[in-house]
């Protein structure tokens, strides 16, 4: 089968190509394209799982020196005749992704494997001069629904709450930020979502010690009460879990780390993106409407559920933007947060989100 993506075209041949990842590999390369704006002497681009190669061959079309890797052989010949369709120059190395990048360095690490990217995670920040993207894909694991695999894989504990797909992202980012530490590399968040059944992050490095340490202190624990949905933080590397709920009294607690706790995004930097999404490109409406949402967003570590607080407390709920602009009118900070329609970001405590409903009928239909 034939595809056309993002200005090239390509043969999948028996390779694993997921259409569904368009929105994921279009964001990509406006991903590039911004830090190639912040970063211009980065050149060396690799596609470290290629399979098809068209990550890599659109990266190569964007004028990356790209590097397409696949330990199958009959993948990667699908990649050296994926780039020699489209007129493009670029590498192919039939490789183990780890033993490629411990032979040599690149700018630019891209790791889009099936499942968790973690056995990949300490070649890449060992071997990346700029910046390693990763996207995961085993979410039940990362935001608790497969506990005990998300322990194993990701050296944390992960709970299922009603923001589980933060939880995801979260898990992951602090798993990523605690191998680059390992090499003396701090890892700082430029772009991140959650989208549908994966995870993606855009990690910037930066190689001091102090640098892997600066990441290490974003580190911390959620607690979070199953019953009234009160959720707090605890900054540093060591759990104090509750004896119960601190706001309704209940012991149906959970606690979860480490999670990274500080910011998932630049929002200059995601700006930038928006600016490179190529309005030819079949995701771009999506992509942009992602892109505004993430650029919006607000820096706290969870997101609440609109829908679940007003079912929780027996209202009917209306619509966001006045839902919203209620807690702004209190004094509360309130935006939307890009994992769904009815997710949102804000400084009020639940019992404060609660009083602001009751008082002024933001959870009334319209």
């Amino acid at each position: 089968m034939r595809v056309r993506e993002g200005g090239v075209e390509i043969h999948t041949g028996e390779a694993f190509y997921n259409p569904d990842q368009e929105l994921n590999r279009d964001l990509t390369i406006a991903a590039l394209r911004a830090y190639r704006d912040r970063e211009p002497r980065a050149e060396r681009y690799l596609d470290a799982m290629s399979a098809s190669g068209i990550r890599g061959v659109r990266a190569a079309a964007d004028g990356w020196d790209a590097t397409l890797c696949d330990y199958k052989t009959e993948n990667a010949a699908l990649c050296r005749e994926n780039l020699e369709h489209n007129d493009l120059n670029g590498t192919v190395e039939n490789r183990d992704a780890n033993a490629l990048l411990h032979e040599g360095l690149f700018d630019v690490v891209d790791l889009d494997p099936y499942g968790t990217p973690i056995p990949f995670a300490d070649a890449a920040f060992a071997n990346a001069r700029n910046l390693v993207c990763v996207t995961a894909t085993d979410t039940a694991p990362l935001c608790g629904a497969h506990f005990e695999s998300g322990v194993r894989k990701y050296s944390a504990v992960p709970q299922n709450t009603d923001y589980h797909s933060e939880m995801g992202l979260r898990i992951l980012l602090s798993a990523l930020a605690r191998t680059a530490a390992r090499y003396d590399v701090g890892v700082v968040p430029i772009f991140s979502h959650v989208t549908r059944h994966y995870v993606r992050t855009y990690l910037d490095l930066e190689h001091s010690a102090t640098d892997g340490n600066a990441a290490i202190e974003q580190l911390g624990y959620l607690d979070h009460c199953e019953d009234c949905l009160h959720r707090e933080v605890t900054e540093g590397l060591i759990a104090d879990p509750w004896d119960g709920c601190p706001l309704c009294d209940s012991n149906r607690t959970l606690t979860a780390g480490p999670v990274w706790l500080g910011p998932i995004r630049n929002r200059e930097f995601v700006e930038r993106v928006g600016e490179h999404i190529d309005e030819e490109w079949g995701s771009a409406k999506r992509a942009h409407r992602l892109v505004d949402a993430i650029a919006g967003e607000l820096d706290y570590p969870t997101h609440y559920d609109q829908h679940r607080l007003c079912k929780e407390w027996g209202r009917p709920a209306e619509s966001m933007d006045e839902f919203l602009g209620a807690l702004r009118e209190a004094g509360y900070d309130a935006a939307r947060a890009h994992y769904h329609g009815t997710a949102f970001k804000t400084d009020a405590t639940v019992e404060e989100i609660r009083d602001v409903v009751m008082t002024t009928g933001a959870g009334a239909c319209e």
